[in-house]
C-alpha cells in the first residue's frame, strides 16, 4: 500500500467465491489493474450446521489472511452458490400453497386448469418432489380477509410458504402483491408469480413461481447466515449473489427471488473467460473429476436459455450449460477388444485412487480387472490390480498423461511411466498397442464434448472458423487438446485454470433481464421495457449511471427481452492495459490465425479498430477495443464510420448491401454500432423498420455530431 503525505491509500479489492461439490474457492483481484493477490481454498462445508455459508467465510478469511489483505480493503464481495440446485437436487423443499386469482367465467376456469401446479417431481424415481396445494379466489370477490382465509387454509393444508399467481398479472400484479404482503404479515413468506417473469403463459410462470417459494424458506436462512458472518468479519461492501445468468445481485434481491441463482458455478466459469480470458467467441469447458460442464460465449456475450426443473422448463434465464458426463477422473469401460465407452462413473465414485497419480515403484505386474463401480453398473469397468492386490483406476486423465497431453507443471500432470505401465496392460487385455488404448479412451471421451459442442453451434448458430476452445478447470488439460486436434479448433487453457469460476464470480457485473410479450413493438414499448430493465438492475445493486440496456426482439415468438447490466458503486476498471495500433493488429491477426501484415485496418475511432483480411470473396473482420477485447468476429464484414446524425442513411445502405437471398429465403444483416466505449447489438432482426425502432432507442438522447463506427455481418445457412 502506497503512503502519501502520511495518509495510507488502500487498496480496492474485489472478492469472488465459488461453491463447488468438493472445495469453495476464494479468489482476490485488485480492482484496479484486476491482478489477481490472493487465493483461498478449503473444502465444501455441506455437514456444517450453517452449511455451505460456513465453507464461503472460511475461505474467505483464508484469502485475506493468508495475503496480507485488509478486509476494510474489500470493497465487492460476491459467491455462487450451490443452495438453490442442491435444494432440488435433493428434494429438500417447503410445501407451496398456490393460491390463483382470475377475473370472469373463461379466466376462472384457466386458472385453475393451468395455474393448479400438481407435485412436481425432482428426479427420476418420483421419490424427490415438491408439493402443492391450491386456492382459487374470483377477481370480483377478492378482498385482504379472503386472502387471508386462502392462506390459513394453505397453512391448516401444511404449507408453509405461498405463491401468488394472477391470470394476465404481468399487466396488474395488485392482487398478487396483497397476497404476498398479507403472508408475510401472518409470518409466511410468498412469491410472487409476476415478480419472477413477465412473460405471459400462466402455467410455467405459475410452475417457476412455486420452484422459487419452495426454496425459499432455505435460501432465506442461508442468506441470513452468509450476511451475519460477513458482517462480523468486519466487510462494509454489499454482498452480492451470482445469477445463474452470469450476473450478479445483491443479497435482498436474493431473498426474494433465490430461484434466479439456480446454475450459478457454471455461470461463473463461463463469466470467468468472458472476463478474465477475453474471450469474445467461444465454447468454454469446465471440466472437473466427474462430468464437464460446456458452454457458449458469440459476439462477446454469454448465450442464454430457460432453465430446466424435473424436465420442465422454467421462466428463469440462466447460461445455456450443457453437461457432458465425461471428466478428468472419468473410469473406462472396455471387453472384447475394443473401447465400449467412457464414463460416466468416475474414480471418486468408485473410491479408487488415479494410476495418474500412483507413483510407478506401487505398479508392480499390473493386470487388467473388470468391475462394476456402483452395484447396478456395467461390470466391465476397468480398474488395473498389482502384485499386492491393490486396485486403481485407470482414467482419462491417465491418458492424457501417458500420451503426453498433459505437462510438467499442469493441474493435472502425475505419473507418464505409471500411466503407460496400466495401458500396457490394457493393450494386452484388448489386443492393441498401450498407444491405440489410450488415445481409443481419449477419443470416446472427446466424441461425448464434439456431440455438445455441435448442437451448441448449431443451436446458436456459431461460425465454425470464429471460435475456438477455451478450458478452466482442472481437467482441462486432459480433454481439451485432442477434442481440439479432432475438430480442427484453436484451443487455450485458462491461466489460473483451477479457479476460473472464483475469478468470474470476482469480476461479474450486475445483471437482470426484463422479457413480455409484445407482437408488434412500438417505440413507446421498448422505451417503457429499457426503464423498467433499468430500474431491475438498479434495485439489484448497480448504480443508475453505469447501466447499459440490451434490447432484442424475437418476431416468431412475440417477445421482447431487455438485459440490463451495470457495476456497483465502486466501478469496474479496465481488464488490462490500454493497447495501442500495433497491438490490437496483433490480437486481431493473431485470433484469424495469420500474420499481423496480412490484416488491414478498416475503420477506427478512439475506442475501436476494425480490422479486416480478405478470404477470397468474404472479408473476415475483427473488433476490437482499447483494452485488447475482441469485441466482435465475424467471417464475412465491414465497418463504416459516420456520426449520430448520418448513421440510418448509412446503415440502410449495409443492409441492402448485405443482405442475403436464397431460392425463397431472405437472411437479413447482423449490425452493430460502436459508440463511446461500448458496442451495440442489432441481431437477428427480421426488418430494416425493427433496426430503425432499436436504433433509435439507442441514439435519442446522443448529439448529431457523435461519431459511430457502424459493423455490419453477412449472415448465412
Amino acid at each position: 500500500m502506497a503512503n502519501t503525505g502520511g495518509n495510507m491509500t488502500k487498496r480496492k479489492v474485489r472478492v469472488g467465491i465459488d461453491v463447488g461439490g468438493t472445495n469453495t474457492k476464494a479468489v482476490a483481484v485488485d480492482n484496479e489493474t484486476f491482478e489477481i493477490i490472493g487465493v483461498g481454498i478449503v473444502p465444501t462445508t455441506h455437514d456444517h450446521e450453517l452449511g455451505v455459508s460456513a465453507g464461503v467465510i472460511e475461505s474467505f478469511k483464508k484469502c485475506l489472511d493468508e495475503n496480507g489483505i485488509d478486509a476494510k480493503e474489500v470493497v465487492f464481495i460476491a459467491h455462487s452458490t450451490t443452495q438453490a440446485t442442491n435444494a432440488l437436487l435433493e428434494g429438500d423443499v417447503a410445501k407451496v400453497g398456490i393460491i390463483g386469482v382470475a377475473k370472469g367465467v373463461v379466466s376462472g376456469f384457466l386458472s385453475r386448469m393451468q395455474g393448479n401446479i400438481q407435485d412436481i417431481v425432482l428426479d427420476k424415481s418420483g421419490k424427490r418432489k415438491i408439493t402443492t396445494a391450491y386456492r382459487f379466489i374470483s377477481q370480483s370477490e377478492f378482498s385482504r380477509d379472503k386472502a387471508k382465509e386462502a392462506i390459513q387454509s394453505l397453512l391448516d393444508e401444511g404449507c408453509s410458504v405461498i405463491a401468488a399467481s394472477k391470470t394476465f398479472g404481468v399487466d396488474n400484479m395488485k392482487e398478487e402483491l396483497i397476497i404476498q404482503e398479507t403472508a408475510r404479515a401472518m409470518g409466511v413468506e410468498a412469491t410472487c408469480a409476476s415478480d419472477i417473469s413477465k412473460l405471459y403463459g400462466l402455467t410455467r410462470r405459475t410452475r417457476t413461481a412455486v420452484i422459487n417459494s419452495s426454496i425459499l424458506p432455505k435460501m432465506i436462512s442461508t442468506a441470513n447466515s452468509t450476511e451475519d458472518a460477513v458482517r462480523t468479519a468486519g466487510i462494509e461492501a454489499p454482498l452480492m449473489i451470482m445469477r445463474g445468468d452470469g450476473g450478479v445481485m445483491d443479497i435482498e434481491e436474493m431473498r426474494k427471488r433465490p430461484v434466479l441463482t439456480m446454475l450459478s458455478g457454471p455461470a461463473a466459469s463461463t463469466v470467468g473467460a468472458l472476463m478474465h480470458l477475453k474471450i469474445s467467441n467461444g465454447i468454454f469447458f469446465e471440466v472437473g473429476g466427474t462430468s464437464t460442464d460446456i458452454g457458449v460465449i458469440k459476439n462477446g456475450r454469454p448465450m442464454i436459455d430457460y432453465a430446466v426443473v424435473g424436465g420442465q422448463r422454467t421462466m428463469v434465464n440462466s447460461i445455456d450449460v450443457h453437461t457432458g458426463g465425461v471428466a478428468g477422473g472419468s473410469m473406462i469401460r472396455a471387453d472384447n477388444g475394443k473401447i465400449i465407452h467412457v464414463g460416466p462413473r468416475s474414480c471418486h465414485i468408485a473410491n479408487l485412487a488415479y494410476v495418474a497419480f500412483t507413483s510407478p515403484d506401487k505398479l508392480v505386474n499390473p493386470k487388467i480387472v473388470q468391475i462394476a463401480p456402483v452395484e447396478g453398473d456395467p461390470s466391465d469397468y476397468i480398474a488395473v490390480e498389482t502384485a499386492d492386490g491393490s486396485r486403481y483406476a485407470l482414467t482419462t486423465t491417465c491418458a492424457a498423461n501417458a500420451l503426453g497431453y498433459v505437462k510438467e507443471g499442469d493441474y493435472s500432470y502425475g505419473y507418464p511411466e505409471s500411466c503407460r505401465k496400466a495401458f500396457e496392460a490394457l493393450g494386452r487385455f484388448l489386443n492393441m498397442s498401450w498407444k491405440d488404448a489410450a488415445l481409443g479412451v481419449l477419443d470416446n471421451a472427446a466424441a461425448t464434448c464434439i456431440q455438445i459442442i455441435e448442437e451448441l453451434m448449431e443451436k446458436y448458430k456459431i461460425e465454425r472458423g470464429q471460435i475456438s476452445l477455451v478450458g478452466g478447470g482442472g481437467g482441462a488439460k486432459v480433454l481439451l487438446p485432442r477434442t481440439a486436434e479432432i475438430m480442427q479448433l484453436r484451443y487455450q487453457i485458462a491461466e489460473q485454470a483451477e479457479v476460473i469460476s472464483s475469478i468470474g464470480v470476482a469480476l461479474a457485473l450486475v445483471r437482470d433481464t426484463v422479457e413480455r410479450v409484445i407482437p408488434n413493438p412500438t417505440q413507446e414499448d421498448i422505451m417503457r421495457l429499457r426503464e423498467e430493465a433499468t430500474d431491475a438492475v438498479v434495485r439489484s445493486g448497480a448504480t443508475a449511471d453505469s447501466v447499459e440496456i440490451q434490447i432484442e426482439i424475437d418476431a416468431q415468438a412475440q417477445k421482447v427481452r431487455a438485459i440490463a447490466t451495470g457495476t456497483t458503486e465502486i466501478a469496474t476498471q479496465d481488464l488490462a492495459r490500454l493497447v495501442d495500433e500495433d497491438e490490437a493488429r496483433r490480437l486481431a491477426a493473431e485470433s484469424m490465425g495469420v500474420e499481423s501484415r496480412e490484416v488491414k485496418l478498416i475503420e477506427a475511432n478512439e475506442h475501436f479498430w476494425v480490422f479486416g483480411r480478405q478470404v477470397k470473396d468474404k472479408q473476415e473482420i475483427r473488433v476490437v477495443n482499447k483494452k485488447g477485447f475482441i469485441q466482435r468476429q465475424r467471417e464475412d464484414g465491414t465497418a463504416a464510420a459516420t456520426t449520430v446524425a448520418g448513421v440510418r442513411s448509412l446503415v440502410a445502405k449495409l443492409w441492402e448491401e448485405y443482405l442475403v437471398y436464397k431460392s425463397d429465403i431472405i437472411l437479413t444483416p447482423d449490425i452493430y454500432l460502436c459508440i463511446g466505449p461500448k458496442i451495440i447489438d442489432f441481431e437477428g432482426l427480421q426488418t430494416f423498420e425493427q433496426l430503425t425502432m432499436l436504433m433509435y432507442s439507442e441514439l435519442m438522447l446522443r448529439s448529431g455530431n457523435e461519431p459511430v463506427l457502424a459493423v455490419v455481418a453477412r449472415s448465412h445457412i
